[in-house]
């Protein structure tokens, strides 16, 4: 064998984009919510480029992705891989291939461990090479680099007001949103929620787009960690809601949704439409949070760091970076949500998640949110934060068939906490639906014996109740804090608040 020279395989490479085609291209991306990526649209354009969300998926992008990358993979890839392919084909029968390569570039993000979430952007190549646009310029955004820029000095990578502007429209999104969730059931006007909620993202949008320059590095990250400039533009978007008036004193069950993170932060046919599906069903939804999930990244890499001490270079300084960056996103995201009156759900502590989930789920594994699923689910039952847990899992996904399966000892060991695990393929609705609509059934009975129960401790009748809340100009607006007293549900805490009882 001596002489033989060993070439390792390499995927094909997109063509690579300079700093001064950025300029120039319209960057594509997607897999949030609505919000945020209307947000991040802005925030590109504050820094004189061009960015378009892709429409959310439908049905129609999950049979184009199996039909052009591999059948067998897990359905956000298959959802996000027809997505960009319909839009380039609908794009490129317009103007032609040669001006989507021109025009646009796709900017995606990659990571590696227990996942196919590592091999996303090769299904996205596939697809690309069977559309006839093998040459398409996509950016993968690895854990440490740009990828696809071969360490070029002229290629484009993002600069830190990019990450920090995208980070902070992902904050204010999870915001709106945690807002928008826990006003809607209890509105007295229907659409006057979905009102008060455009209006705050265009409201958002034009700050991030008006956002000023303070630098490229440290100045800009001093500047958004200090400045008040997007607290005093949630303010302003607090004074949309001020003009919602609820009923509190709807009884439902509160569903908090865990899972995937495509799946449970986006909003339409890749999760079944879940979210609007429960509201419709008579639930309050507890949607999950990107901030929570950057903090879940951080924390995994500090804990790293701390076991392999000793192993690793500047172990100690890592750590103790980690920790600033924890406590600066937990003070960033309080502060930013304090605009709003602290209604949008506050964070849960990691350390307390990976206590709670430590009998059941190694914290070391990794692969979507690890042990985080687990502790979720156990901390909003023990903190009575929500009535039940929905987790959406990909069908044959990993990591989330190791939470379900450990979900079936922690459910041994908690029987009255409520589980749904909802595995989703995206063309059995169905049947997913139905799953999740029989631990609903039993949510709504336990919301209901609850506002009983806090009924009974206030010394009140619901006519008494009512009366009380009918002469309570605060109960009535959406944007006045609801303390927590004990309950899972919205109801029983107004009853308990308004005899200042606790459950």
């Amino acid at each position: 064998m001596d002489g033989i020279a060993t070439r390792h395989w390499r995927p094909p490479r997109a063509a690579r984009l300079t700093a001064a085609e950025a300029r120039q291209a319209e960057f594509l991306f997607g897999g949030l919510h609505w919000r945020s990526e209307r947000l991040i649209e802005a925030v590109f354009a504050n820094l004189g480029y061009r960015a378009r969300a892709l429409p959310t998926a439908t049905r129609a992008d999950l049979m184009t992705g199996r039909e052009l990358a591999d059948i067998g993979q897990c359905c956000p890839t298959s959802f996000t891989t027809g997505n960009l392919a319909n839009f380039l084909r609908e794009e490129a029968a317009r103007s032609g291939p040669q001006a989507v390569r021109d025009r646009y570039v796709f900017l995606t993000v990659g990571s590696c461990g227990a996942c196919r979430f590592g091999q996303y952007h090769q299904s996205y190549e596939l697809a690309l090479r069977n559309l006839g646009l093998e040459r398409f310029r996509m950016l993968l955004l690895a854990q440490d680099r740009v990828d696809q820029s071969d360490g070029a000095a002229d290629a484009f990578q993002p600069d830190l007001p990019l990450i920090l502007g995208a980070i902070w429209a992902c904050l204010c999104g999870d915001l709106i949103q945690g807002m928008e969730y826990r006003t809607r059931p209890y509105e007295t006007e229907p659409g006057a929620t979905d009102r008060a909620v455009r209006d705050s993202v265009d409201l958002l949008a034009d700050a991030f787009r008006n956002r000023p320059k303070r630098g490229e590095t440290w100045g800009a990250l001093a500047w958004h960690l200090a400045t008040p400039y997007f607290t005093d533009a949630l303010r302003q978007a607090r004074r949309r809601f001020d003009a919602v008036a609820v009923d509190r004193l709807r009884v439902k069950p509160v569903v908090k949704i865990t899972g995937e993170f495509y799946l449970h932060t986006v909003e339409g046919e890749p999760n079944y439409n879940i979210h609007r599906w429960l509201e419709a069903e008579g639930a309050e939804v507890y949607p999950a949070s990107i901030a929570v999930w950057l903090d879940y990244l951080i924390r995994f890499a500090k804990q790293e760091a701390e076991e392999r001490r000793g192993a690793i270079r500047h172990a100690g300084l890592r750590i103790a970076a980690a920790g600033v960056l924890q406590r600066a996103l937990r003070l960033t995201y309080d502060r930013l949500r304090g605009a709003l009156n602290h209604i949008p759900h506050g964070m849960p502590r990691q350390e307390e998640l990976r206590a709670l989930a430590a009998p059941y789920f190694h914290h070391r594994l990794s692969g979507g949110e690890g042990d985080m699923l687990i502790g979720k689910a156990i901390w909003a039952h023990r903190h009575r934060h929500a009535h039940m847990t929905c987790e959406l899992s990909p069908y044959s996904c990993m990591p989330n068939t190791m939470s379900v399966g450990a979900m079936a000892r922690v459910l041994g060991d908690h029987p009255d906490l409520l589980y749904a695990p909802i595995e989703v393929k995206g063309d059995a609705e169905v049947h997913a639906l139905s799953r999740c609509q029989m631990i609903l059934t039993e949510a709504k009975k336990r919301a209901a014996a609850e506002f009983e129960q806090a009924l009974k401790t206030a010394g009140m009748t619901l006519d008494q109740a009512r009366q009380r809340a009918a002469d309570d100009a605060d109960l009535r607006r959406a944007t006045w804090k609801l303390p927590h007293r004990g309950a899972a549900g919205t109801a029983a805490n107004a009853v308990l608040h308004m005899a200042g009882k606790h459950l």
